[in-house]
């Protein structure tokens, strides 16, 4: 409250003594040399929003920390849920988890003190972790998506995924992503202070070649051809739905009953829920992260002037995709609800009897006997 009383004084002083203020005032003077020239014309943010970015964010954290482990938890200590694309999952909590443990705390604290107050060396590193997070979740994705393709659309005929698949696909996400976030500390862009000066992100103010380049080719990386890959495995994988569907309702027409719906089929519909709790995760994730490509975009080809507010929301909506995927899996998962009622019964989201009368996760179950005939023959 006293912050915010100092903001109201400075900007009842008149127009000549607050006109003299800047966002940039508090930053360290270690720092100075990070801040690009643009943010000098903004006034000092209302502490009102540095306290509200604060809250939330704090609450994001906690939410995402707890959920994000649990996860992890349920999914490695439940045999039944121990299959090769649950292994994908675990990645995808394991990265949000991260996200937040070590982006979380820093940016309270920073909003507290209304700066970044860590130093430069870790303002490079807490963009650097920011990035490499949140590439590896929508990459984690992707996989999970044609890891669906593979088992609606190929059918038996597919390659089952085996555990040294997934395996192969989560460190080649890691080892990828990774190279793609480093390059900023060998001089292709740099991490700097955002406008609000309590979180560091890419360099997109910047007018030269080097630090425009990587936010056009990290884009295409990260958010285009990702985007463009999980509209292709989705678009097969309706079509292959609705034609199955289409079949079996003639077939029962024909037999005159009122419906075919067997084991498999079952299975099948299955694996289309599941399918559409994927496709719900990813647009959450574009969702996330689509005000940080308009805020680059904007940047590096003047579109309009960016304002520390703005950047707030970047920040916010970025982090918030941290949260989303447990909340998805907790909901909508058969298995994982099972399993959580077993282990924390005061935390299920459901009836015990309601999930075990669930059909199995087409993730596991068809999975697995494909695995199990593969073994067979």
């Amino acid at each position: 409250m006293a912050s915010y009383g100092a903001w109201m004084a400075a900007q009842s002083a008149g127009h000549a003594v607050a006109s003299n203020l800047t966002v940039v005032d508090r930053v360290p003077a270690d720092m100075l040399h990070m801040v690009d020239a643009h943010w000098y014309q903004f006034p000092p943010m209302n502490p009102l929003w540095h306290s509200l970015l604060g809250f939330a964010i704090a609450v994001l954290c906690f939410i995402s920390v707890v959920g994000n482990g649990m996860v992890m938890y349920i999914f490695t200590n439940t045999k039944t849920l121990r299959t090769p694309s649950n292994l994908l999952v675990v990645n995808l909590a394991f990265s949000d988890f991260l996200m937040m443990f070590t982006m979380g705390p820093p940016m309270v604290i920073n909003c507290y003190y209304e700066t970044w107050v860590f130093g430069p060396f870790a303002c490079e590193v807490y963009g650097m972790f920011g990035s490499l997070f949140g590439c590896v979740s929508i990459w984690t994705m992707t996989m999970i998506a044609f890891d669906r393709y593979n088992v609606i659309v190929n059918g038996l005929s597919g390659k089952p995924l085996t555990n040294n698949g997934a395996l192969a696909r989560i460190c080649g996400v890691w080892v990828s992503t990774l190279a793609w976030t480093l390059a900023p500390f060998f001089g292709w862009n740099r991490y700097v202070p955002e406008g609000n000066m309590s979180a560091c992100g890419t360099d997109y103010l910047t007018d030269t070649f080097s630090s425009r380049s990587y936010i056009l080719v990290y884009s295409i990386f990260v958010y285009f051809a990702p985007l463009f890959l999980i509209i292709y495995s989705y678009t097969f994988i309706i079509k292959a739905v609705s034609a199955h569907e289409k079949n079996m309702r003639e077939q029962a027409k024909k037999m005159n009953v009122a419906s075919l719906r067997s084991s498999e089929a079952q299975n099948t519909s299955t694996e289309m829920k599941l399918a559409k709790v994927a496709l719900v995760t990813i647009s959450l994730w574009f969702l996330a992260w689509t005000p940080y490509l308009i805020i680059n975009y904007t940047g590096i080809f003047k579109a309009s002037p960016i304002s520390p507010l703005a950047t707030i929301w970047g920040s916010l909506f970025a982090k918030a995709n941290a949260v989303y995927n447990p909340i998805v899996y907790g909901i909508s998962h058969p298995k994982y609800r099972a399993a959580l009622y077993q282990k924390f019964p005061s935390l299920s989201c459901t009836d015990p009897a309601d999930d075990t009368q669930s059909v199995a996760s087409g993730t596991t179950t068809v999975v697995s006997e494909k695995s199990e005939k593969t073994e067979s023959a």
